[in-house]
């Protein structure tokens, strides 16, 4: 099911309903999407199997939570061994600030987005974090001065 191409137009509104509310029971989303609530928990079912749909997760407000800095962080390795990226990418994953990070190409190897409470909280954590970082040689950050588009669902 990984192949877009077989995913039929059922499959297409389930996911793009389980997107927008991922609570729905399968009855209702049934009547959404016009079958029956059996064919949907197997739909559903197979569409997790195939890797299309992952986990069910609830969305948290930031600015609720204290946390309603974004700051989008550049960074450029001192090396680029599998080790040395391997070594940040396990760092990355410890740091609970770090909501997403890409590695990229171009000038930068990895951008980073951080939720802070405030730019003191960022200045600690980029200093005794980031920069601390063996294999980080530079980072360049841009604060974010308001949020004009946030999604999480994925065209279909």
């Amino acid at each position: 099911m990984k192949e877009t191409a077989q995913i039929d137009p059922v499959d297409r509104r389930i996911i793009r309903e389980l997107q927008r509310d991922a609570s729905l029971s399968h009855a209702a989303l049934a009547d959404r999407v016009g079958a029956s609530a059996a064919s949907v928990w197997r739909r559903v079912r197979s569409l997790e199997q195939a890797g299309v749909l992952g986990r069910t997760v609830r969305l948290a407000d930031p600015h609720a939570l204290g946390h309603a800095v974004n700051v989008l962080c550049q960074v450029r390795m001192t090396r680029q061994t599998v080790t040395a990226r391997a070594e940040f990418e396990e760092f990355i994953q410890s740091r609970e600030e770090i909501v997403e990070c890409y590695a990229m190409s171009g000038e930068w190897d990895y951008l980073l987005r951080i939720a802070v409470r405030d730019v003191a909280d960022y200045d600690r954590f980029i200093m005794r974090g980031v920069l601390a970082h063996p294999s980080v040689a530079s980072a360049a950050s841009n604060f974010a001065l308001r949020q004009v588009k946030y999604t999480t669902e994925i065209p279909v």
